[in-house]
């Protein structure tokens, strides 16, 4: 990849990660929830999410998705329910400080909180006709495609990990100050609404003809 190229991919890779979406509001969540150093393992399965994409796109599975409807439907609606399910658990949570959470002798597990953000954004139709929209146009065709498949992999992964990072840190500084009962409510509240709204939203989304 031509380093002009791979430059102006770098650029639209930051809007592409800063942009909100499920995954910023999973990685809020994670810090409100973990705090910052075990909130940030969510964007593990974010940045994992996001190599399955480009894994499907690179492979050709994504042209199938954007071609076929049904295809679309069923992974679309996948992703509604499950971002659904994500907002009324984090909308019954109980209302524990930081500090309680990250004192407790069972924390949740690594693997299923991974597991879970991988599922946000790899059960995303969106994000595959975004990418198979966006990656052609980096791409040299006359070049060896699985080098630049794995550069784009790499640079997207970079900018997640600071961006999501920032979003971890930002929830988990502000909000690990709240220790009301109500205050903290609330802020359940508030990001298990975040992801129930992200499901409508994509499921307004539509298979591009």
């Amino acid at each position: 990849m031509e380093l002009s190229t791979w430059l102006a991919f770098f650029a639209a890779s930051w809007a592409i990660s800063i942009s909100p979406g499920a995954g910023a509001v999973a990685a809020m969540s994670a810090g409100l929830n973990h705090g910052f150093r075990r909130g940030y393992i969510t964007t593990i399965g974010l940045v994992l999410g996001i190599w399955t994409q480009i894994l499907l796109v690179g492979v050709g599975l994504g042209a199938v998705v954007a071609a076929s409807s049904t295809a679309f439907l069923v992974i679309k609606w996948a992703g509604v329910a499950y971002l659904v399910w994500l907002g009324i658990q984090q909308w019954r949570a109980p209302a524990v400080p930081l500090a309680a959470k990250a004192d407790e002798a069972v924390p949740a597990s690594v693997r299923t909180q991974i597991f879970k953000a991988w599922v946000i954004n790899a059960l995303n139709p969106k994000g595959t006709v975004f990418l198979l929209a966006v990656v052609p146009q980096f791409l040299d065709l006359a070049q060896p495609l699985a080098p630049q498949y794995l550069i784009i992999a790499a640079t997207l992964a970079f900018t997640d990990l600071v961006v999501m990072g920032c979003y971890t840190a930002l929830a988990a500084k502000v909000l690990r100050a709240l220790h009301s009962e109500s205050h903290l409510r609330t802020m359940n509240r508030v990001f298990g609404g975040l992801f129930v709204a992200a499901g409508p939203l994509l499921a307004l989304f539509k298979r591009t003809t």
